[in-house]
């Protein structure tokens, strides 16, 4: 029965952009908005706005649908979007859930379970297990994770204990579920990631793939579609595994299995039983709609073809409220904001916008602090990234502190030119940093191994020294907060002697933890918060002496 009304049970960017294709297909359109998110972009897109108590709450989004006669929920990606139990409660309630089955949803959702499945589909999966029988380094994962949340790298024996404490208070806090697992640690890898589609009728099908290596703490930050330097065969296989998976987990609508790849092998990574941010570099050289899509499986109809050809290439970057080298999130009042226009068409390139905010909204510290997505494509990959360089250029933000002068450098960089990053790119080529001076040596652009340890990962984000302000000769510094936020631990008191790099508080922003270190050795003069205090960027945190 096709869809009249939809509840998106979302906020931001994605609930903008899934109320266009209902407005474009005739779909009536509901928002929800929680009442510190009053006045936002997506409330005023939408043809009816309810006021809910949080994002979080399945049985507010359900009664949000009762009560504005909706017949249909979509859950957009992160709150509720891969949660079994919400999508059972939309369809016990007699809503249609547009998405994978709750089924579908916890098979896939559990990354134990989901490595499992995997494997017995023959899929190739890293290995996993105790520390003991994985070695070092190793990344300790959440079971129930996403978004580079719970997640932590591990070189030692001596940093494996606080590393899965961490990880585990970051999973409990974020997904209600602290469970972790260990698995073997590729270096440098790349990260690919396929798109599928999926009716109720048994079909799977998938529609190209998106790089997406180079990231920041675990999170995208530039992806493209389709992958560079794949051979048809590698590509073939990467299609093949994904739809293998799909098949096996029974799956419908719209949904990503992610590999990562080293040389020519590739691992299953993980499901994503949603829309991912990155969708549009699919839609962009495919011609497909891919909310259209999920709306019409939803609806019960088969796919009304299986064959998908990419054309030309795409590429995508995401723009932050945060600081553009130590990636830290920022809040403000966005008094300017002038991008690139929708469909906008020029020598052959066309640009789009998907934005969360306009001039006058207020990014805060509650929510993603992504205000937009600047999607370019065109006949080649090289015309794609200039007029996504030229997009960038022209881009206009004042009010809030933005990750705008990092995307301009990151799609000039070479390395990202010429299609090498890894997911080691912004360890290897510090934010900002200098390009190199040379492009690297054609033969060293393969795959190869050097038998030496690989370097050591620079922690990211480095707080300390955005962090502290020391006093010329007086021996004494300020610790402040980098970023708003919420202090979540003090790890010293009044009196304390501290060395150089010991951690003095733990922030939460964007339920990531982030500790703030001590810049030198000294003894705590003063602590100004407590676990609990909300604190905005530059909030004194403690004070020092040498």
């Amino acid at each position: 029965m096709a869809i009249q009304r939809l509840l998106v049970a979302n906020r931001g960017e994605i609930a903008v952009r899934i109320f266009r294709t209902c407005h474009a297909i005739g779909i009536e359109s509901v928002a929800v908005v929680a009442p510190n998110d009053t006045g936002s972009l997506h409330a005023r897109s939408a043809d009816r706005a309810v006021e809910i108590a949080s994002y979080l709450n399945s049985e507010e989004h359900i009664r949000a649908a009762k009560e504005a006669g909706a017949d249909a929920v979509h859950p957009g990606y992160g709150f509720l979007a891969e949660n079994g139990d919400f999508a059972e409660a939309v369809e016990a309630a007699g809503l249609t859930w547009v998405g994978p089955s709750p089924e579908a949803l916890r098979l896939g959702g559990d990354k134990i379970a989901a490595k499992s499945i995997a494997r017995e589909a023959g899929v190739p999966v890293l290995p996993d297990g105790t520390p003991e029988e994985i070695g070092f380094p190793l990344l300790v994962k959440a079971a129930a994770g996403g978004g580079g949340r719970g997640m932590r790298v591990v070189r030692s024996a001596a940093d494996l204990e606080d590393a899965l404490e961490a990880a585990e208070r970051e999973a409990a806090g974020a997904f209600a579920d602290g469970r972790l697992y260990c698995e073997r640690y590729l270096e440098r890898p790349r990260h690919v990631e396929v798109q599928l589609l999926a009716d109720a009728h048994g079909t799977v099908v998938a529609v190209g793939e998106r790089d997406c290596s180079v990231q920041r703490r675990h999170q995208k930050v530039l992806e493209e579609a389709p992958a560079p330097r794949l051979s048809s065969e590698l590509r073939a296989a990467l299609h093949d595994a994904a739809i293998a998976f799909g098949r096996a987990i029974g799956y419908r609508s719209a949904g990503t299995v992610e590999f990562v790849l080293d040389g020519d092998a590739f691992y299953f990574l993980e499901l994503n039983g949603r829309i991912q941010v990155e969708h549009p570099v699919t839609e962009a050289v495919t011609g497909l709609d891919l909310i259209a899509e999920q709306l019409r499986i939803a609806a019960g109809e088969a796919l009304a073809t299986t064959c998908y050809k990419p054309r030309g290439h795409a590429v995508e970057v995401r723009l932050y409220a945060e600081d553009p080298r130590t990636f830290l999130p920022q809040a403000g009042r966005v008094d300017m904001l002038t991008l690139a226009c929708n469909n906008l068409s020029q020598d052959g390139v066309d640009v789009r916008v998907d934005a969360g905010v306009e001039a006058g909204d207020e990014v805060g510290i509650a929510y993603d602090p992504m205000i937009a997505k600047l999607i370019a494509s065109g006949a080649t990959r090289e015309d794609a990234l200039d007029g996504l360089a030229g997009a960038l250029a022209q881009a206009r933000i004042e009010g809030v502190t933005t990750n705008l002068p990092f995307l301009r450098w990151l799609v000039a960089h070479p390395v990202v030119r010429a299609g090498e990053a890894t997911t080691a790119f912004l360890t290897d080529h510090p934010p900002l940093s200098a390009p190199p001076l040379r492009e690297t040596a054609a033969p060293f652009r393969a795959p190869w191994r050097l038998n030496l340890p690989a370097p050591t990962s620079t922690p990211s984000p480095n707080v300390d020294s955005e962090s502290h302000r020391r006093g010329a000769g007086s021996g004494e510094s300020t610790v402040t907060a980098p970023m708003p936020g919420t202090v979540i631990r003090v790890e010293v008191s009044a009196g304390d002697s501290v060395t150089a790099r010991q951690p003095l508080a733990v922030l939460e922003a964007m339920k990531m933890e982030i500790p703030v270190h001590s810049p030198f050795d000294g003894v705590v003069k003063s602590v100004h918060v407590e676990a609990g205090d909300r604190v905005a960027g530059g909030t004194l945190l403690v004070e020092l002496e040498s």
